[in-house]
């Protein structure tokens, strides 16, 4: 056994014991426990109790800080000071039909800003912007650090993967909270975010915190706690920082899945996307421009095609054809209203696990996914519908799927005699 291993045997358990019984960690603590847990010197055991007593006993803000500083520290911060616009990205913490960052980054670069995003694929019932972008023929996500600053510095906007070299004690850290079912704890939550968001370098950031039942945070005051916690982070580490909590209790738009979505946002820099989707896209390119600085409305680059524009060559830039026809799904199954009235419920979680099942997400991260499959929802609800009337369109490459989806969707619809009460898109601001 090394010293190094020695030491680490003897002092994590301490640590542990430490936050078990409610204590506090300092600094130089976390630091040392994040370094050893990256290079292996402290086990996953050790890490999975450890962040099992933050679960329960959660994080005092200055070891929060401590520990999101370490995470960064644990890898390098990209360099975007040679980025001659002011840089301002937007993370959401994902949802069922959330394109936005395919419609928000060339929309907000339109207007002068520049927009450094660093995306990630999807996880089952989610999807992921790179697996979206990825039915685009030829498009790449997988960008060196030199082609993404030039695709920054020449297009003013990017959605490209993280590197390897990003953040690398989250990545470790999330994959040992994902089978150790902690998860879900708020200060795991903010710091794995931030950290990855915060090495970005970015200048400015605006939160998309989702809730709703097809939303990580189904409850406001977990979401508010969340976005608050995320917010103070990145003020505290010279981001300049806002969030913006949106409803995800039915899909967002009406598209869910690859392909699909892509086609949707384009209609949607087009001018002619769903309301509740240039909703939520202009309050998060309003924000995003007032703390770049920009005086300019997101609407107006959306109506005269300055936004399309700058979609176009963002995708040319990074291999992909934007006039090539994009992959569709060889089988459709319509799923139909039973009675007439209004659509009251659309359920974004059975929705979004429906799209799963039909080859659109991924039960595993080494998983493929099928770039047509999906669903369209051909009615929202508050709309009116008769007996009979298509309410879904499923898309498969294998007709095999269809049953999957079906059965996930049983109890995810709604019809009745009283049109539902509306509701906003656009819940609170924070920051």
């Amino acid at each position: 056994m090394s010293t190094a291993e020695g030491r680490a045997q003897a002092q994590a358990p301490e640590l542990i014991r430490t936050k078990r019984d409610g204590g506090e960690l300092g600094q130089a603590d976390i630091a040392w426990l994040i370094d050893g847990y990256t290079r292996g010197a402290v086990a996953d055991e050790q890490m999975a109790a450890m962040a099992m007593a933050i679960f329960f006993r959660g994080l005092e803000p200055a070891e929060l800080r401590a520990w999101t500083d370490a995470m960064i520290a644990s890898g390098q911060r990209l360099d975007l000071s040679s980025v001659p616009l002011p840089t301002v990205d937007k993370h959401s913490t994902g949802g069922v039909g959330d394109k936005v960052s395919l419609i928000l980054a060339p929309l907000v670069a339109s207007c002068g800003a520049a927009v450094p995003q660093l995306s990630g694929r999807g996880l089952g019932h989610t999807g992921g912007t790179l697996d979206k972008l990825e039915a685009v023929p030829g498009w790449r996500a997988g960008l060196s650090a030199g082609e993404f600053l030039a695709t920054l510095s020449k297009v003013g906007c990017v959605i490209a993967a993280a590197g390897s070299d990003l953040a690398p004690a989250d990545r470790k850290l999330y994959a040992l909270r994902d089978v150790t079912g902690t998860v879900e704890s708020i200060p795991l939550i903010a710091s794995s975010i931030m950290s990855k968001k915060i090495a970005e370098g970015t200048g400015a950031l605006v939160l998309d915190v989702k809730v709703g039942s097809g939303a990580f945070m189904r409850e406001l005051d977990r979401a508010r706690a969340l976005a608050r916690t995320m917010v103070r982070l990145g003020q505290e580490s010279g981001v300049r920082t806002t969030a913006l909590l949106t409803a995800m209790d039915a899909p967002l738009g009406r598209a869910v899945g690859n392909a699909v979505e892509v086609a949707e946002s384009i209609d949607t820099l087009r001018g002619a996307g769903p309301a509740d989707l240039v909703e939520v896209t202009l309050a998060l390119a309003r924000e995003m421009l007032a703390l770049a600085g920009i005086d300019a409305e997101p609407a107006q680059a959306l109506a005269d095609g300055r936004a399309l524009a700058k979609y176009r060559q963002m995708i040319a830039a990074q291999g992909g054809d934007p006039d090539a026809p994009l992959p569709e799904a060889p089988h459709v199954q319509l799923v139909r209203a039973e009675d007439g009235g209004y659509l009251r419920r659309l359920d974004a979680l059975a929705v979004g696990v429906a799209a799963w099942r039909l080859g659109a997400g991924r039960a595993r991260k080494e998983d493929q996914v099928s770039p047509g499959a999906g669903v369209i929802c051909l009615a929202k609800p508050g709309e009116k519908v008769s007996a009979g009337q298509p309410l879904l369109e499923l898309r498969a490459d294998d007709p095999v799927r269809f049953a999957g989806a079906l059965d996930a969707l049983a109890g995810g619809i709604e019809v009745g005699p009283d049109q539902p009460d509306s509701r906003p898109v656009v819940i609170e601001r924070i920051g």
